[in-house]
């Protein structure tokens, strides 16, 4: 079966900087401002044509960060991502302008993923109506609340049909209705063969709706395998966590932080090596 998605050593690295300031002075001085921050670290993974594959984990495990670099709106610090198929990514207000009305953004996120004019005539209308967002479409999008945002970002991307389609915790968002039309589509897509990849915090509906697993845990992989496999020990660790008080948290964080130092240190010698070649 055909790979859809190889995901290898990936690793993105943010800095944080306590101020605008520091922020300034890193990039125009020689001396090193602000402290390095490691969203992801050694993640590796691969989905298949087909594959239905949810991304797991606490706040702040990676999750929305690797859904971004796999659709290719954030660059990886290190590592590959190979995408064998067009990828659109949905989630609440991605891609989309503030200032620009419904009706523009949809031109403009089309005109982006490569449609003409004449094609995006054509698509309008069923994006329109997908979205529900009735005369709300030619106000500025700076004016929607979250739930219309995440409407009218769904209904672009499922009506472009992509290969490859990335949820974002973008059913998570709105009234129950549009949620239950939204994941009918996707299991629609699912049925067609498309590559699916889910970010949500609802264990439900990972169990309805994909059958692997990516748990990941301070930017790392935990796990990745079948629900099966996985989905139980998430709930048991899920258990354990909530029992957990602040510092038990902390001292679990700080384990976790070791682990993933060792992994960047192994990442950036590798790295190292390579140049040097």
């Amino acid at each position: 079966m055909k790979k859809a998605i190889i995901v290898e050593n990936i690793t993105k690295k943010y800095k944080l900087y306590n101020s605008s300031k520091e922020r300034i002075l890193d990039l125009i001085t020689p001396k090193k401002y602000g402290e390095d921050f490691y969203a992801l670290a050694g993640v590796n993974f691969e989905a298949y044509k087909g594959d239905a594959i949810g991304f797991i984990g606490i706040n702040g495990s990676g999750k929305s960060t690797l859904s971004n670099i796999v659709a290719g709106i954030v660059p990886e610090t290190f590592g590959s991502v190979e995408v064998n198929g067009q990828a659109s990514l949905i989630a609440v207000s991605a891609g989309l302008k503030n200032d620009l009305t419904g009706r523009d953004n949809i031109e403009l996120k089309c005109l982006m993923l490569g449609f003409n004019k004449e094609e995006i005539k054509k698509m309008e209308p069923a994006i329109i109506e997908f979205s529900e967002l009735g005369k709300f479409i030619d106000q500025p999008v700076k004016s929607y609340s979250s739930g219309m945002k995440s409407r009218l970002g769904f209904a672009i991307s499922v009506n472009v049909d992509p290969d490859i389609v990335i949820i974002d915790e973008a059913l998570s968002v709105g009234d129950k209705a549009f949620s239950e039309k939204s994941l009918a589509k996707m299991k629609e897509f699912k049925s067609q063969g498309k590559t699916m990849v889910f970010v949500s915090h609802s264990i439900g509906q990972m169990k309805d709706f994909c059958e692997k697993i990516l748990w990941l845990e301070f930017g790392m992989v935990k796990e990745f395998g079948t629900v099966e496999e996985v989905i139980p020990k998430y709930e048991e660790f899920l258990n354990q966590w909530k029992k957990m008080n602040n510092k038990d948290r902390e001292a679990y964080r700080l384990e976790a932080m070791e682990k993933q130092s060792e992994l960047i240190n192994k990442h950036y010698t590798n790295e190292y090596h390579k140049q040097v070649k």
